[in-house]
């Protein structure tokens, strides 16, 4: 029972019948075709197999940078934020008398 969101090379499961069936969603999911499994006629979960989650996860950090410093943070912070130039603004002078 495929949905509209689901890609053709995957199957798209509803809860109860993947509970009853969730060998051959497991089996599925190892041959690596992802199985989308819907909650209420939407999408809740994708199954797929260690293998598969393994290489995304991989991708996933090779595609991170390192946190910046700091420093660095607060050196890229745009200095006309406003339009005003932070480093030339002077100080108002205040009579407290």
């Amino acid at each position: 029972m495929p949905t509209n969101s689901v890609p053709e090379s995957a199957r798209a499961w509803r809860l109860q019948d993947a509970k009853a069936q969730f060998s051959a969603l497991v089996d599925s999911a190892l041959r690596g075709v992802p199985q989308h499994v819907t909650r209420r006629g939407k999408d809740a979960v994708v199954v797929v197999s260690a293998q598969d989650y393994a290489q995304m996860q991989r991708q996933c950090s090779s595609d991170q940078s390192a946190p910046a410093s700091l420093v660095a943070h607060l050196l890229a912070i745009p200095k006309e934020a406003t339009g005003v130039d932070r480093l030339t603004v002077e100080p108002r002078h205040i009579d407290f008398s």
